[in-house]
């Protein structure tokens, strides 16, 4: 498959500070590993568009064939979902909250293939009228799904939990079973779920790891854990990716691309 035939995906960037005081710069950053599987899985080519905000969306969202929204080490501010912040220290990114949310729903709106992974799957839930627990560890019950920061990059990704799906059989089918093992590299988390979002998959101590947005026309779901991370050697990862890059085929091919 060349470039020209590859479908193209947008993936928002990040937006942080190096630096430190009157020094720190402003940067644009995108994990590397959402651009690998989504070459390597989804056979699509992503795309960045720096600088870009919600009245940029409709124009934008004409250029591509879907939207991959990733994770990230920044928070929703918890304004979104009427809360106050818990934890000053947590990072936020109230820029690509302002992008993010106004995203998602353009994206059901429009019927284009969206995934949201991490702070993708927040996103999809917040913009759609959910909430968050802003620190998980601190919900009476639930359980630490943060990384062990003392391990290596590759250890913090490798599968740490269970989780289980309900019964659907496309989800099934990808994970080839009811049970699968998947990473969990996260602090915030969903608490209630938005009315149009259907959940699919639960950690052991009910935290909801995956869902799919109802209203869609399209591929449309959100994963709390990370199959971007060298999704071509896990089944599961690598079956979400195909799943999603044949929905963005579709779109490419009704669009004449």
């Amino acid at each position: 498959m060349t470039v020209k035939t590859r479908p193209l995906v947008w993936l928002p960037l990040d937006h942080r500070l190096l630096g430190d005081g009157p020094q720190a710069i402003p940067y644009f950053f995108l994990g590397e590993k959402y651009a690998s599987s989504l070459r390597r899985s989804a056979g699509a080519q992503s795309c960045a568009f720096p600088l870009a905000g919600e009245s940029d969306i409709p124009a934008l969202l004409q250029l591509v064939d879907g939207v991959v929204l990733p994770g990230s080490p920044a928070n929703i501010e918890p304004h979104h979902f009427d809360q106050a912040l818990t934890d000053p220290s947590l990072p936020l990114d109230p820029r690509r909250d302002a992008l993010t949310l106004a995203l998602v729903r353009a994206c059901v709106s429009e019927g284009v293939p969206i995934l949201g992974v991490c702070r993708g799957f927040q996103e999809i839930n917040v913009a759609l009228g959910g909430s968050l627990y802003q620190q998980v560890q601190d919900v009476p019950g639930k359980l630490d799904h943060r990384e062990d920061k003392s391990r290596s990059y590759d250890g913090q990704y490798q599968p740490s939990h269970a989780i289980t799906l309900v019964e659907d059989e496309v989800v099934r089918g990808w994970a080839g079973g009811g049970e699968v093992m998947v990473n969990s590299l996260h602090g915030q988390g969903a608490d209630r779920l938005a009315d149009g979002l259907e959940p699919l998959a639960f950690a052991p101590d009910g935290t909801i790891e995956m869902v799919r947005i109802r209203a869609a026309r399209t591929f449309a779901y959100g994963t709390q854990f990370h199959p971007e991370y060298q999704s071509w050697e896990n089944p599961f990862y690598d079956a979400i990716f195909k799943a999603f890059g044949e929905a963005c085929r579709h779109r490419n091919s009704a669009r004449g691309s």
